[in-house]
């Protein structure tokens, strides 16, 4: 097959990039909107979360005195809470619906990882009080410490990972750019899957999910399960103090399994809608528009994760004499 190709000319090529600039204007103001309602979101929901963790103080009062009557109640109301936190504001829904937008992933690789997250973060709660208050046997201010700087921690791990993201996309964009467009074909010479002519003409699933590699995904396990919830510290250290810290650890690990009900729906809806979207592009749309439009999300998403993890970074208070507020 010969080929007659032509380099395209830098103007051609920058108005090709249109759909880039609109994503980052959008970015941009989405950006500036959640900068703005930040605050008033997280006043709210630490006002939910107070009255909740007072119900969960009285049952586990009640479990120490009578665990056959009210262990189920905590265990449910547990469960509940962790549904229910998991749709107020927090890193972890912009973590895993920014990547399952912008990015292709299979269905059962997506579920894997919001299991694994809220698994982790049910571990990091109970690992930290126990590590902090039975090995080191250490006050409880170094818990409220502990567990501010792996908020943080948590907090840079989302802005490495969009920097991450954006580098690849970045390449990827550069390497449009710099291909030639063809013009012509003379075909010599057809190809079938069976030709015997010893190439690979087609990919195969595993290298289409080749960018979505073990590195990324461990960053988004991390960077969403690294950071306790406080509400879980809580009912750790209450129960501790009580002497019903089984109760509390299985308290916790309810939490986690509601979690991971509400942060997986979200996948599986985010996972629907992308595959819908790529259903009805289909080859409507030029190939260099598709190409370029879909390395632009993947821009636009690390973008996302990029300002989350700064807005976020910020808004954590800092610890007063050792001590901070509780927060979901």
């Amino acid at each position: 097959m010969s080929v007659i190709f032509s380099q395209r000319t830098p103007g051609r090529r920058w108005l090709s990039l249109w759909p880039l600039a609109l994503f980052l204007l959008l970015m941009l103001v989405g950006g500036l909107w959640i900068w703005q309602a930040w605050p008033q979101m997280m006043l709210k929901s630490a006002l939910w979360q107070r009255d909740v963790n007072q119900q969960l103080s009285a049952l586990l009062n009640a479990v120490a005195t009578h665990p056959e009557r009210a262990g189920g109640s905590l265990l449910l109301l547990s469960f509940m809470y962790g549904v229910l936190h998991a749709l107020g504001p927090g890193h972890g829904k912009v973590v895993i619906a920014t990547w399952l937008a912008t990015h292709p992933s299979k269905l059962k690789s997506s579920i894997v990882l919001t299991l694994a997250a809220a698994l982790l973060q049910g571990l990091v709660a109970i690992g930290l009080v126990v590590g902090v208050l039975t090995v080191l046997q250490l006050p409880a201010r170094q818990l409220h410490l502990s567990g501010f700087w792996l908020e943080k921690g948590s907090y840079a791990l989302v802005g490495g990972l969009g920097i991450l993201l954006c580098w690849r996309a970045i390449k990827r964009l550069r390497a449009l750019l710099r291909k030639p467009v063809f013009i012509a074909f003379t075909p010599r010479h057809v190809h079938h899957e069976k030709c015997g002519c010893g190439h690979q003409h087609l990919p195969t699933q595993e290298q289409l999910h080749s960018g979505d590699d073990w590195r990324a995904r461990f960053m988004i396990v991390l960077s969403m399960g690294m950071r306790p919830c406080s509400g879980a510290i809580m009912v750790l250290l209450f129960s501790k103090v009580i002497g019903v810290f089984s109760w509390g650890m299985a308290s916790v690990l309810a939490m986690a399994a509601g979690t991971s009900l509400t942060i997986t729906s979200l996948a599986l809806l985010v996972h629907t809608f992308r595959a819908l979207a790529v259903k009805l592009s289909g080859n409507k749309a030029p190939a260099l528009w598709r190409q370029v439009g879909w390395s632009t999300l993947a821009l636009a998403g690390g973008g996302i994760l990029l300002v989350a993890a700064l807005v976020m970074w910020f808004s954590v208070p800092q610890p007063v004499g050792g001590l901070r507020p509780w927060r979901g």
